[in-house]
């Protein structure tokens, strides 16, 4: 097991991991053991309290520390002693509780040992249509995930392939058991991700919802499953989206459909996690009053209140699909009489494929301030692990996996303070260097958008991959993708006289987007339509904003490698971050060149500073 492993954010930790212990409050006592060792500080005691859940209490008796908790909440404690010892902090005073019961990572595994946006490897747990995996580096994994306030992983992909089916059928529930015990220690329970069709596979001709025949094969499926992991969190569910079957297909609404499944999990304490990614994906571009973002809504929104009480209708961020900025997606304030999952990706798609720096932390933070934390009652995000040496491919992604488990536990918790803990617990740098490092994380989202997707753009990206620049990738593409770059102007006219998109938002966030005066500058062209010529509140030109962010934000990068250079990373970490950011500086030049190219030639204006623009 790698050195980079060893230092996951928990370094007074080594690759000792407490194979003998069968609960979180087993492991709390084993991790406490170790830790307090290696730091030189006292040993807690632990004292269990089944009312605080998962919820923990620090507190010192007798001139001697105690951690109060319930099995959960004393592994949360124990993370958290030992993280602020490590960190040289006090540790949190009080009762210290999650803000979500329900904080998942979604992973996108394949039977096959592949993961469908994955950036990190193969898959940690699935190898040749079945379970294989290490079991020391699954404890080191659920280790990660606990140290972090994760309480649930979805194992496989929500595209459910034949193979993965399996794991649900009695051949694959030894092996779903068994790995639900290996994280159980570590306070996660398991996901599975479902095929709606799936009654179909045993001789069933349908899978309408409403058919009993399609009930009752669930009913006894999940009993079949809860049978063989009695704490199993829940199913996961995409339907009727990106050719995936659903209820639409027998005229059922996405509420019958995902109510069928949950009262199938019910009885067990199941809940039924339903996807709301739905969309035309064979759209026609002329077509310019369809709008892709306007989807989930206009399904969704008329069906608040209709959803049974163990569903979770789990909505992305945004109203595309994880693009560099989006604004917050209208159905997450629509439905207030709906159990709500706000989805994030930590897996790279559009932003950068773990090759890129881009810390997510700020971009979190943002959205509190148009989504109160309260509005959602769980959290979700995308995986990005795999099975390279140190999970997350890139050794600073890690701090998008830290620092979502941070968030889910404390969503208004400060970006800075969290990257700063992640940086310190995981290098121990001087000062200076834990200044520089951190502030190069805190700005890597800018940087990255600079050089991409400036004001709101989206989709200039390769299709093949989604990595790299494409002006024209999507612009004639099935898939609703469109900037609308023209010879005059750009963007997408999303007022109400436009494709009426801003009207689903409730009326301050209407008022704020539905004028380029009104609108920030971040998101101008996801809103509007404008002229090249079109005048900034700085006084810039449209035109000369793009190839100024362009031409920045790839300075920028060539920056950060320089305050890497000067970083006093343990290897192999540092070669393999300045490995990525050769490979960061050589992209940025490339979308700095073919935007601005693409733009130059479009428009005929030139850049003001007369700088280098291939024509």
């Amino acid at each position: 097991m790698s050195e980079a492993i060893r230092r996951t954010w928990l370094p007074y930790l080594n690759d000792d991991v407490p194979a003998g212990c069968a609960t979180p409050a087993e492991t709390a006592a084993f991790e406490l053991a170790l830790g307090c060792q290696r730091l030189g500080a006292p040993v807690p005691g632990l004292r269990e309290d089944a009312a605080l859940g998962e919820g923990y209490h620090i507190y010192t008796e007798s001139g001697r520390p105690v951690i109060a908790g319930g099995s959960a909440g004393l592994l949360y404690g124990a993370y958290a002693y030992l993280e602020a010892l490590a960190a040289g902090e006090d540790a949190p005073e009080g009762v210290q509780k999650p803000f979500y019961g329900l904080r998942m990572i979604d992973c996108w595994d394949n039977a096959d040992g592949s993961i469908e946006r994955g950036y990190s490897g193969r898959s940690l747990w699935f190898e040749g249509g079945r379970f294989q995996w290490d079991p020391r580096r699954i404890r080191q994994l659920g280790r990660m995930l606990g140290s972090a306030g994760v309480n649930a992983l979805c194992v496989n992909n929500v595209n459910v392939h034949a193979e993965a089916e399996d794991l649900i059928e009695d051949a694959g529930l030894t092996e779903l058991a068994r790995f639900a015990d290996a994280l159980r220690p570590f306070g996660v329970k398991l996901m599975v991700s479902v095929n709606f069709a799936q009654p179909m596979r045993h001789g069933i001709p349908t899978a309408d919802p409403l058919d009993e025949a399609v009930q009752q094969w669930w009913a006894e499926r999940a009993d079949a499953v809860w049978r063989a992991v009695p704490d199993l969190a829940g199913f996961l569910v995409k339907a009727d989206s990106e050719h995936r079957p659903g209820p639409f297909t027998y005229g059922r609404s996405h509420a019958e459909g995902a109510n069928m499944l949950a009262r199938a999990v019910a009885p067990h304490g199941g809940v039924l996690v339903w996807r709301a990614f739905v969309y035309n994906c064979m759209q026609d571009w002329r077509d310019k009053k369809t709008d892709r973002p306007m989807a989930a809504y206009e399904t969704y929104a008329p069906l608040d209140g209709q959803f049974d009480g163990n569903v979770i209708l789990q909505v992305k961020n945004g109203p595309y699909d994880f693009q560099v900025r989006e604004p917050v997606s209208p159905t997450l304030l629509a439905m207030p009489n709906t159990n709500l999952a706000l989805e994030w990706q930590l897996a790279q798609e559009y932003t950068g494929h773990q090759i890129d720096l881009y810390a997510m932390n700020p971009m979190w933070h943002e959205m509190t301030a148009d989504l109160p934390p309260e509005t959602v009652m769980a959290v979700a995000a995308v995986s990005n692990l795999g099975r390279d040496d140190n999970f997350t491919g890139h050794p600073f992604a890690a701090a998008n996996l830290y620092g979502y488990g941070r968030y889910a536990w404390n969503p208004r918790v400060d970006p800075e303070a969290v990257l700063r803990r992640w940086a310190r617990l995981t290098y121990a740098l001087p000062g200076a260097q834990e200044d520089a490092l951190v502030a190069m994380l805190m700005n890597s989202r800018s940087v990255y958008e600079k050089y991409t997707a400036p004001l709101g753009l989206c989709w200039m990206v390769n299709p093949e991959g989604h990595y790299g620049p494409s002006p024209y990738g999507y612009e004639f593409s099935l898939w609703g993708t469109y900037n609308r770059a023209g010879r005059d102007a750009v963007g997408i006219d999303r007022t109400a006289a436009g494709t009426g998109y801003v009207l689903q938002y409730p009326e301050a966030l209407r008022r704020r987007y539905e004028t380029p005066e009104a609108c920030p500058d971040d998101l101008l062209l996801f809103f509007h339509r404008l002229r090249y010529d079109y005048r900034m509140r700085d006084g810039r030109t449209l035109i000369q904003r793009i190839y100024d962010d362009h031409f920045e934000g790839a300075e920028q990068t060539e920056a950060m490698a320089r305050t890497l250079e000067g970083l006093s990373l343990p290897e192999p970490d540092k070669t393999e971050a300045l490995e990525r950011m050769r490979l960061q500086i050589r992209d940025a030049r490339e979308w700095r060149d073919v935007i601005n190219t693409f733009f130059r030639r479009l428009s005929g204006v030139d850049d003001e500073k007369t700088r280098t623009i291939y024509d």
